[in-house]
């Protein structure tokens, strides 16, 4: 059932179900280890489910509840925190960033991405 879920919340979002787009569109979100197109192959097939963490990146690209993605129901009613009542929009410089990394090759990627924890996670960044 998570795969019909996947499949139908993809060709919503106005994307094709297909694993080299699933594949490319993830890895593009996700900032962990980038998936393969076996894996997404196996979750478009029902075979596989991913992790929670990937789970809430699919969700959010497709403009879905990760609750629905995961069980289908809609979510029981309960207690929420707000929705922040602003979002910040990326500036000019942090757009041509992004469009220079999406240019990369996985493995440049990933070294960018480890550069950037590095410098975010020394205790002498203020």
């Amino acid at each position: 059932m998570f795969a019909e879920r996947l499949i139908a919340a993809m060709q919503a979002a106005g994307y094709e179900a297909r694993p080299s787009v699933l594949e490319r569109e993830f890895n593009l979100r996700y900032w962990g280890k980038p998936i393969t197109f076996q894996a997404v192959r196996r979750w478009l097939r029902g075979d596989s489910f991913p992790s929670q963490e990937k789970l809430l990146v699919l969700a959010q690209w497709l403009s879905v509840s990760p609750h629905y993605l995961r069980y289908g129901a809609a979510e029981v009613a309960g207690v929420k925190e707000p929705a922040a009542a602003w979002q910040v929009s990326p500036d000019a410089d942090e757009l041509r960033l992004l469009a220079l990394y999406r240019q990369l090759p996985q493995a440049q990627r990933k070294l960018v991405r480890d550069i950037m924890e590095n410098f975010v996670n020394d205790p002498q960044h203020p």
